[in-house]
């Protein structure tokens, strides 16, 4: 498939959630860093009784031709700690060569001049990817060991004059495990791959008592991707029949795989494996300008808050980190037209619009207390079920008849439209929120007295 596509489908799930609206480290929800697709250290995974995984394991099944090669690689974050350090001797700007750290006072914020320096954790992106395995050659599996250094960066924090008055420090610590790979055959055309990522980091019963050192040498947001020449994988929500019970018996922990690539063609060549779970070709929306790191959300909402951050509040965002700073600085930039395409679009979907809803035919018109009541006509609002605050709030409010629908279950389903919504115009082009769906008892037709006397105060819709 496209590696263009995949990378974006890949990107979002690896920062998904690492930093949420209001975007600002000091929110309480910004405090938990890093809470998706966490393997942690074995030895503390043992020491907590195996509540807290040490291993990822992803299970799926696939169509095998002769010759089929397989490739598998993981990505993870690898959590970085950012401390910012007040020097003890602030160092003017001719001195600004460091040659080793000097004494630092480590603080939780710093104000200089424009810019909010904070304590945090930030992250880089880490990719291990095994060399290319004959899949019909994996009943003995394959393994790689693999390992991330610990390293320290420094940046200088200078003010107006450039005298250095502030480090931002950058401390990373090593991580390492092993990546497993194994493919057992369930006949001459289907084999089932089971792939592990175990995480080895060594940690010391001091350390295993340190929650944040723990999280410094935990793989955060882990997911595997597979790809295949010469062999298909099988959906596991839509496996091929003889293989639904073999499909049922894949076990995957801590992780969820779907296939990756053009729904259209039923491309099956790659599956992405990952913390959250995700239907079958995942796309990316083609209005989304950018990642907001809330899969959950929409965008048009988040920009539009973004925008209502205060001055302080954006200074905040902008210090967070580099993420942060380019969401902030790709929202104040969207123009008029980007914020209409964030209002959302309309697919293509394979069932006829008037079956959304599980019609298998739009009536023409139906009998209602004695009265035939077609599409145009006013109805009074006489909700039954009382299930949320609209039935409440819309009760006995005068409505007109977008459509009558029937579904499979011969069931009688009447969409209405307020008669007088603002966005009644929304609501005749079928979009979402203008149109509420009643059953036939939840409607009182309006005779042709009260219907003439609603058109002249309300105007038609015909």
């Amino acid at each position: 498939m496209s590696g263009t596509r995949l990378d974006e489908i890949v990107e979002a799930v690896l920062y998904e959630g690492f930093i949420l609206y209001p975007y600002r480290p000091s929110s309480k929800k910004n405090r938990q860093r890093f809470t998706f697709g966490l393997v942690y250290p074995q030895a503390y995974s043992v020491a907590e009784h195996g509540r807290e995984r040490y291993f990822m394991q992803t299970e799926c099944l696939a169509t095998r031709q002769q010759h089929a090669e397989l490739q598998v690689s993981v990505r993870f974050l690898h959590p970085i700690r950012r401390e910012v350090g007040i020097l003890n001797n602030p160092l003017a700007y001719a001195d600004g060569n460091l040659t080793a750290q000097p004494p630092v006072r480590v603080v939780s914020e710093l104000r200089v001049d424009d810019k909010v320096y904070r304590s945090w954790q930030e992250a880089s992106e880490r990719r291990i990817q095994l060399p290319t395995l004959d899949l019909n050659r994996l009943e003995e599996g394959a393994s790689m060991q693999f390992a991330f250094d610990s390293s320290v960066a420094t940046e200088v924090i200078r003010d107006g004059r450039g005298d250095i008055k502030a480090l931002l420090i950058r401390r990373q610590e090593k991580v390492e495990g092993t990546l497993e790979v194994l493919a057992k055959p369930l006949d001459s055309k289907v084999a089932k791959i089971t792939v592990r990522i175990l995480n080895q980091t060594p940690l010391s019963a001091i350390e295993l008592g340190q929650p944040e050192t723990v999280l410094m040498r935990t793989l955060a947001s882990t997911h595997t991707i597979l790809q295949a020449a010469g062999a298909e994988f099988c959906s596991p929500v839509d496996p091929p029949p003889k293989y639904k019970a073999d499909a049922a018996k894949c076990v995957n922990i801590g992780t969820w795989p779907v296939l990756v690539g053009e729904e259209q063609v039923r491309q099956r060549d790659t599956l992405l494996s990952s913390p959250i779970i995700l239907y079958d070709y995942p796309q990316i929306a083609p209005e989304s300008p950018g990642t907001f790191f809330d899969g959950t959300e929409v965008d048009e909402l988040l920009a539009l808050r973004i925008q209502t951050l205060t001055a302080d509040e954006k200074l905040e965002m902008r210090g967070a980190g580099e993420h942060a700073r380019q969401l902030l600085e790709r929202t104040e930039a969207l123009s008029q037209k980007d914020f209409l395409n964030l209002h959302g679009a309309r697919r293509e979907t394979a069932l006829a619009p008037e079956d959304l809803f599980g019609a298998s035919s739009q009536l023409k018109g139906i009998n209602i207390q004695g009265i035939y009541v077609r599409a145009g006509d006013r109805v009074r609002l006489k909700p039954k079920k009382r299930a949320d605050v609209f039935d409440l709030a819309l009760n006995g409010k005068i409505a007109v008849v977008e459509s009558l629908e029937q579904d499979v279950e011969d069931r009688i389903h009447v969409s209405v439209i307020l008669e007088n919504d603002p966005g009644k115009d929304l609501g005749l082009l079928r979009q979402p929120g203008h149109r509420f769906f009643y059953h036939v008892d939840e409607i009182e037709p309006m005779g042709p007295n009260e219907q003439a006397a609603s058109k002249e105060s309300g105007g038609s819709y015909e």
